[in-house]
């Protein structure tokens, strides 16, 4: 059986080809079949290590495979986004099993997508606008909005899961279920989406109010923003005169300085504000909904002990899948995260059924 770094780096190298395959900037596309070609060396060199042929290096995984798909359905920045925080947790988990056993440091342990981004830096091809393209790319799947999914419907789940039980266990009412499931679906339901709607509002709210400040302090100071930009660049590692040569240029439109120092000094990309807030609701809105529908649904043509054991057997099922979906971020066996998150749910679960029923014959 293949090792599961081996695995790991296999797939690593199938989706950096097929995110080259489907890039539609070949400069950008080029970093990505540099980046497969990395990740084939490293399998390579890993299968050596641990003895196992390299005519076997051609399968990618499930994981990696349904990654493909999820790119193919819906972009491939959801690709991106996945296969980097993927890296920078395997990264991050070399660094601490290093520390833990006392070992050297030596700097090789980042992550990839530093790699990737020492690739951009010295690739004369690539111009600033790509690389402001593709920064922004990856800042917006950073988030990750598969991850997003994965987690909007856990929480729908896994909340509506422990009320329906709550109440089932302080009650026998079928319409008393039913009508606390579809309560509680909505409120949560709503509660995300406005939550959601706050969060993206205030920033930006937020960030167009440093934008403004600004360029406040460039009309009134331009003086000193000169300097800031020169010193901006300075840590960088220009030299000194350098530096100050290119913010006295750039200083001479107020329109490319301001811009510039919103994304230097503030680290806001303007077009990360066009993002709607209530697109971002409804998305919060329609996840919950989605895990929130699975422990209430039974209700809805079952009564008693039966529509109690569906209820557990839907939402198992529902939580075994989110814990597989989790897998493909965390790398880890499907069984293993699928199982666990059954067990936290069902834990959840019995702990408001036995509080329900405590209650329930309390009232009684």
């Amino acid at each position: 059986m293949k090792n599961k770094s081996v695995q790991t780096e296999i797939d690593a190298c199938y989706l950096y080809r097929k995110l080259a395959e489907n890039e539609s900037d070949e400069s950008v596309a080029n970093i990505f079949r540099q980046m497969s070609e990395i990740e084939q060396s490293h399998a390579e060199a890993f299968a050596q290590k641990q003895n196992i042929s390299t005519e076997n290096l051609i399968l990618p995984s499930w994981r990696a495979k349904t990654l493909n798909t999820i790119g193919k359905v819906f972009g491939y920045d959801y690709v991106l986004g996945a296969l980097m925080d993927t890296e920078k947790s395997l990264s991050n988990a070399i660094i601490r099993t290093k520390e833990r056993n006392k070992m050297e440091i030596t700097g090789t342990e980042t992550n990839h997508v530093k790699i990737l981004w020492s690739i951009l830096e010295k690739d004369n091809s690539i111009s600033g606008t790509q690389q402001a393209r593709f920064e922004k790319r990856h800042k917006t799947v950073g988030g990750n909005a598969i991850r997003a999914a994965v987690l909007g419907g856990n929480d729908g789940l896994v909340s509506n899961f422990s009320l329906v039980m709550g109440v089932a266990g302080a009650t026998t009412s079928q319409e008393g279920v039913l009508l606390a499931g579809v309560a509680g679906l909505l409120a949560g339901a709503l509660s995300m989406a406005l939550g959601e709607w706050i969060s993206v509002k205030s920033s930006q709210e937020l960030y167009e109010n440093q934008m403004a400040v600004e360029m406040d302090e460039l009309e009134t100071n331009p003086a000193g923003e000169e300097r800031e930009l020169a010193l901006i660049y300075m840590a960088k590692g220009i030299p000194e005169t350098q530096a100050r040569t290119m913010a006295a240029e750039i200083m001479t439109d107020k329109t490319k300085a301001h811009a510039v120092l919103i994304k230097e000094e503030l680290g806001i990309n303007p077009e990360e504000l066009q993002g709607s807030a209530i697109e971002a609701s409804l998305y919060s809105f329609f996840l919950f909904t989605i895990g929130a529908i699975i422990p209430v649904a039974p209700f809805f043509f079952a009564d008693g002990l039966l529509a109690l054991l569906l209820c557990v057997s839907f939402s198992a099922v529902g939580l075994f899948l989110i814990g597989t979906a989790i897998t493909l971020f965390t790398g880890k066996s499907v069984w293993f995260s699928g199982l666990r998150q059954v067990a936290f749910g069902l834990a959840a679960a019995g702990i408001t059924f036995g509080i329900g029923k405590l209650i329930g014959v309390a009232i009684a």
